[in-house]
């Protein structure tokens, strides 16, 4: 169903919602995006996150029914009974954030038209449902970042993503006794405080601002739960997600922690995840190692409860580094992880905010 090349004066294609019968020529429409990614490639996408040589975005996007959830949408651009284009965003529905996790078009010179229509299709049908914020990350290339800021999209950060490859070998294990030593121990509900604070100190203010975490988004952590955001976020909804802090090894626990690690342990054929945020002036090296060690654990008993398996199949570890986190990515490739790809994070807010009241110094004329 993927049509061949017409020009602007012949094209007359709409944007429709997709149909069950629509999903044979999607699945080749993102496999093609997702395995064509040189530069004279026919086909637009995000770009995200690597190429085939190091993680297979197609599976880590991927679009069987089992995939999706109620509240994701999916358009298609239909051209002559052709599909040309797909949008797939999902939704958050606490947080009432909706994130694009794909957007591709066939390259025949309309590209560009037929997703910012896409965009438009799928900003309109959301606002109808009163949708307030919208997320999306992409390389910077093939007009991804200008198409969306004609959207009214705002960039405001990048990220490095980073992988471990299976082969590569990872830190030595951490006993529990040992991570009690080191302060390290699951996240629990009264950490929301400590948490927040942590982010605030690591994150610039105009990133916090936008991103508008609030102290209950803290202590909802592990069980899905897919605060702090990254470029990868969309990954967690096949994975069991488990979070860990670190705290001063004191014996006495108290709101300032100095690191925290959220993990997802991949339930489906794709990568596993961890994405870390510390203190600048504190070392995450043996919080890395344990998140790694605990990744390593859950995914060899998981395997080994199946039964009639084989050796067990390793899928790797990915990771997401802003860059005003440096020199965290650093420690990640002190543990074998390797850099693939740099994107960007873009954001529109569809409400104003509006300043509270405050009293400001008299100025005399």
């Amino acid at each position: 169903m993927i049509g061949a090349t017409r020009t602007q004066a012949q094209r007359s294609g709409r944007v429709r919602v997709a149909r069950l019968t629509d999903l044979a020529a999607l699945g080749e429409l993102s496999r093609l995006s997702h395995t064509t990614l040189e530069p004279d490639s026919h086909v637009r996408t995000l770009g995200l996150p690597v190429g085939t040589n190091h993680v297979s975005v197609f599976t880590l996007f991927r679009l069987p029914l089992s995939g999706l959830l109620p509240g994701d949408l999916l358009y298609v651009y239909e051209d002559r009974g052709h599909i040309v284009g797909l949008a797939h965003v999902e939704h958050e529905t606490i947080r009432d954030e909706w994130t694009f996790i794909e957007l591709d078009a066939m390259d025949e010179g309309l590209a560009g038209d037929v997703r910012y229509r896409l965009v438009q299709r799928v900003l309109r049908d959301a606002s109808k449902r009163g949708s307030l914020r919208f997320h999306v990350a992409c390389a910077d290339r093939g007009g991804n970042v200008e198409l969306f800021m004609q959207a009214g999209f705002v960039r405001y950060g990048e990220e490095r993503i980073l992988y471990l490859a299976p082969h590569k070998p990872g830190p030595a294990p951490i006993s529990e006794a040992t991570a009690a030593k080191n302060g390290i121990r699951p996240c629990i509900p009264l950490d929301a405080l400590g948490l927040d604070r942590l982010y605030r100190a690591a994150t610039p203010a105009p990133v916090a601002r936008l991103e508008d975490y609030r102290q209950h988004d803290w202590e909802r952590q592990g069980g899905h739960w897919r605060v702090p955001r990254s470029a990868l976020t969309p990954i967690l909804r096949f994975a069991d997600v488990e979070a860990f802090v670190q705290e001063r090894a004191t014996g006495v626990r108290d709101d300032e922690l100095l690191g925290f690690c959220q993990i997802g342990v991949s339930k489906a054929d794709q990568p596993n995840y961890i994405r870390v945020i510390t203190r600048t002036d504190h070392d995450p090296s043996e919080l890395i190692a344990y998140g790694l060690a605990v990744i390593s654990e859950r995914t060899h008993s998981r395997w080994m409860e199946l039964p009639g398996r084989g050796p067990r199949s390793e899928r790797g570890v990915v990771s997401a580094v802003r860059t005003y986190e440096s020199p965290l990515d650093r420690r990640l490739e002190d543990n074998g992880f390797a850099a693939v790809a740099d994107v960007s994070l873009l954001m529109k807010e569809a409400a104003e905010r509006v300043t509270k009241p405050a009293l400001v110094p008299a100025v005399l004329r």
